[in-house]
């Protein structure tokens, strides 16, 4: 069998962590494993390395974070908010140290901490005051959820002490104590709400409530353990110093935190943590180990996504052993057909476990798990776990192979098996399961953020008849909601009321929303500020589509093949007649200033500005930003890691500014104008 193709591959890969993203950070509802999502990302490192000219500014191995959602108001970090880069051996953490060393002249000494499993935030204090809470997001604008973080006890609304700086940002982790945790899911067990599936998703779920009182009601928990921005106060030197005064101005600080003179002590710290990793009363997935002295960290720098002087140890998944009670398959959106594995429930990385996933046919045969079998799950802090294995010494005489069913379980169409692909799919575009799973995936918070319009409602309007297809869904009205089980009027009215609302979300997230392939988050929001409307897009080109930054071959022959579809305009042209925004909603450059009538192009990551922020802020002040360099272009903007488009730039003789230029173009307008 040949080799796959590096270009292929690589953006197969990133649209699979993009979606993956999407499910983590935007649902909290993720779908792999830490495990797993963290191969995928180490394949496409190893690939792009391997071929540094498919590495572009919006690969996911370039920037930090996942993404904001538009449920807040979006907030511009004040510096960065880099991820961390991970390391899952001694050798892979004596990796590091090698390359650090080199960096730096003299001793390093380390400051090592837990790493918590919950949810990045920004603190910002003005005059002692937190005046703004923000989440991480894509690492540039996360999203503001100042009322929410107010309620949590441990985020003082004020700091103390004697050296109170003018202005001050702190970042650290929420999350969900164990305790809560349980205690949360035993309360929604009782309403018969959605149980949490892990504390890192109850308090990500938490956070981003849009009632501030129901954030209070969950017993969230806070430690700091980083600066982003000091303005008055000492003159710090070292993190341990910095966190000293971080808990003098009366914010929590981790106690587990170290201080260590080698990389050994590095070592047998995160083997201490390991060991004791369920004894601190909230989940920890491995440890952070940062470099001490803040001048040799100004020194190492950081890359575009992460810090050279800090990384992340990931402990290993866990594993335990139980009892495989049944076999069965679930019918995804995209028809993708997933055997799973019905488990005797064990308690395993830190949650009960009750079903795991077996992935696909090839699995199953490979693991050769049969039911009844005594077998191996792992789970690494995350949703789904896995079924390693079967423990062959406790099976039984006589147990069968498991054989994958020829028909989907919901439709009973057959399923069918592409070759070079390893799952099976039912093809069936009427099945129901896929029904209900693409209304649900179109209705959730990364697409359209229709509030209370969850799986199990969308399966009692498709039964009662009220949904076919995801436009439906512009058809419910109140009158027709009310007679439902379990449907109040003040329900019926705050769901039709959000549906309604739901209009304006614009064109990428329609995009994502009507479940294309391979067309993820970013790449949607490429396309949708490309074209404009989604007329121009269905009838757009693969050569077109594929010009657009940020989108390949694949993308864009996936999106041409959706829209060749007659079922699928037909369903566009529904939602269009209901009134949804089928537009781009970035707003259109300004009729006047000093850019009009000017051209730019953006190449390479900038440090101060997302391409996003680098466009909004080019036509607020009347210029245009277009994705292909010409004789016409006025200006190539130039950040790190710039592309082909540099190249062409120097061809041409076309003005390049790097990004100093570029923002002083933007403050002070041309020269000689």
């Amino acid at each position: 069998m040949a080799a796959p193709d590096p270009a292929e591959r690589v953006e197969q890969l990133r649209a699979e962590i993009e979606y993956h993203n999407e499910r983590y950070f935007l649902d909290d509802a993720p779908e792999i494993a830490d495990a797993e999502y963290d191969a995928l990302m180490r394949e496409l490192r190893e690939l792009e390395a391997a071929h540094p000219e498919l590495v572009t500014p919006s690969s996911l191995t370039q920037r930090p974070g996942g993404a904001a959602t538009t449920t807040f108001a979006p907030v511009s970090h004040v510096a960065p908010m880099l991820s961390l880069d991970n390391a899952f051996s001694r050798e892979e953490l004596d990796a590091w140290h090698d390359r650090i060393v080199k960096l730096v002249p003299g001793p390093i000494v380390f400051v090592a901490e837990p790493k918590l499993d919950g949810l990045a935030i920004s603190l910002l204090y003005e005059g002692g005051r937190l005046t703004r809470a923000a989440t991480r997001g894509d690492g540039v604008t996360g999203e503001d959820v100042t009322p929410n973080v107010a309620t949590i006890a441990a985020i003082p609304e004020r700091l103390t002490g004697k050296a109170v700086p003018d202005r001050l940002e702190v970042r650290g982790e929420i999350f969900m104590p164990l305790a809560s945790f349980e205690e949360l899911n035993r309360r929604q067990g009782e309403a018969d709400d959605r149980l949490f599936a892990n504390p890192r998703n109850a308090a990500a779920g938490s956070l981003r409530q849009k009632d501030a009182k129901v954030t209070a009601s969950r017993d969230l928990d806070f430690f700091a353990y980083q600066l982003g921005v000091q303005e008055g106060g000492p003159k710090l030197r070292s993190h341990h110093e910095t966190l000293a005064w971080i808990a003098e101005l009366g914010l929590p600080v981790n106690e587990h935190t170290e201080q260590l003179d080698a990389i050994d002590g590095v070592y047998d710290f995160c083997a201490r943590m390991l060991d004791h990793r369920h004894s601190f009363g909230y989940e920890i997935d491995g440890t952070v180990v940062k470099v001490d002295d803040l001048g040799q960290r100004d020194e190492m720098g950081t890359t575009s996504r992460a810090p050279r002087w800090a990384i992340a140890y990931k402990f290993p998944p866990e594993e335990k052993t139980t009892v495989l009670r049944g076999i069965f398959v679930s019918i995804g959106r995209t028809g993708r057909a997933t055997p799973f594995a019905q488990l005797e429930p064990v308690f395993v990385g830190g949650s009960t476990v009750g079903l795991a996933t077996l992935h696909n046919q090839d699995e199953v045969a490979r693991k050769d798990v049969r039911l009844g079998d005594t077998v191996i799950v792992r789970k690494a802090g995350d949703v789904i776990p896995e079924v390693v294995g079967p423990v062959l010494a406790k099976r039984k005489k006589g147990a069968r192979k498991w054989v994958f069913p020829k028909e989907c379980p919901a439709c009973g169409a057959t399923l069918v098996r592409l070759e070079g692909e390893a799952d099976h799919h039912c093809v069936n575009v009427e099945c129901p399961e896929q029904r209900v799973q693409r209304i649900v995936y179109f209705a959730g918070r990364g697409a359209m953020d229709i509030e209370g319009l969850g799986e199990e409602r969308v399966r009692q309007f498709v039964d009662a008849g009220l949904l076919a297809d995801v436009a439906d869904i512009y058809a419910l009205t109140v009158e027709g909601l009310v007679p439902l089980e379990r449907m109040a009027q003040k329900s019926a009215e705050n769901l039709v009321a959000g549906i309604e609302a739901s209009k304006a979300r614009g064109l990428a997230r329609v995009l994502v929303g009507l479940n294309i392939r391979h067309l993820g988050p970013t790449a949607a929001q490429a396309v949708a500020r490309a074209k404009g409307d989604l007329a121009a897009i269905e009838v757009a080109p693969v050569e077109e589509l594929t010009a657009v930054d940020g989108v390949g071959p694949v993308i864009a022959q996936s999106v041409q093949r959706f829209f060749s579809i007659a079922d699928n305009r037909a369903l566009v042209d529904k939602l269009r007649a209901a009134g949804v925004d089928l537009t781009s909603s970035t707003a259109a450059p300004a009729a006047e200033g000093p850019l009009l009538g000017m051209t730019f192009v953006l190449t390479g990551g900038l440090e101060a500005l997302s391409r996003e922020q680098a466009q909004a802020e080019i036509e607020a002040r009347g210029g245009k930003v277009t994705s292909s360099v010409s004789k016409k272009t006025s200006y190539v903007v130039v950040g790190e890691n710039p592309g082909s488009k540099l190249a062409k730039a120097e061809s041409l003789k076309v003005t390049i500014l790097d990004e100093a230029a570029f923002v002083d173009l933007l403050d002070n307008g041309p020269s000689g104008d």
